[in-house]
This record gives structure tokens, sequence and C-alpha cells, in this order.
């Protein structure tokens, strides 16, 4: 009984921790099935979304790293960093030659979601293209 027990718990340990894809296109440790990530969609181009950004991160925390995706169908440019010992991920997409959409990506250091730092700094770069 005692096996059984605990195969299930191993089981379920295993099950719940994994790899999670982030907005960057690539992998990080994390909870899968967790929403961490928010969207917004603006009458911007992407380098003016795409300064605006980096300059929330910069304000907020640490900026890691920025990038453009040249695999991507669309213009992609990329921001990492850290805030708040958060990990920090911002892809800034053109969806058509008007409408540019950001997406912010949020993460503890233990993989767990952190949606409300996320919705912050998807805010914080909408008010500064004002």
């Amino acid at each position: 009984m005692k096996t059984i027990i605990f195969t299930i718990f191993t089981a379920a340990a295993l099950l719940g921790a994994g790899c999670v894809s982030t907005v960057t296109d690539r992998t990080t440790p994390g909870m899968p099935l967790v929403k961490d990530r928010i969207q917004g969609r603006y009458e911007r181009s992407v380098d003016e979304i795409f300064k605006a950004a980096k300059e929330v991160v910069k304000d907020n925390g640490v900026l890691v790293n920025e990038s453009i995706l040249y695999n991507q169908t669309n213009l992609v440019k990329t921001v990492e960093g850290k805030v708040n010992q958060r990990n920090v991920w911002v892809r800034v997409e053109a969806i058509d030659p008007k409408i540019t959409e950001v997406t912010v990506q949020t993460r503890t250091p233990g993989g767990l979601s952190d949606i409300d730092l996320a919705h912050e700094l998807e805010k914080e770069i909408a008010l500064k293209l004002r």
C-alpha cells in the first residue's frame, strides 16, 4: 500500500512540473497549464511598442535581452528581463500594417505564474504609448 501511494505522489509530481514555452520561442522550467500571459493590441508600429516595452522593463527591473525573431511570417521583436525577481518576457508582433500585438509573460523563480505582474506591465506599456 505504501509503494502505491508513493508511486501516485511521484507520478503527480512529475506530471505537475515540466517545461513551459515562452513568448520568445524558448522554454523554461515551470508549471504548465497555468495562465501566465496577457495580450493587448494597439494601433501603433512595432518599433514604438518595442521601445515602450524596453523602457517599462528597465524602469521596473533589469533588461536582460532583446532580440528579433526572423523565423516568423510577421515582424516579431522580443524583450527579456527580471522584475521583482520574476522572469519577464515581452513579445511585440505586427498583426497587420496598422495593428501590433504585445504579449507579456511572467514566471516566478519556482516556475509559477505571476499574472498580476504581467497585467501591470502590459498596462504600463500601453500608458507609455500615449
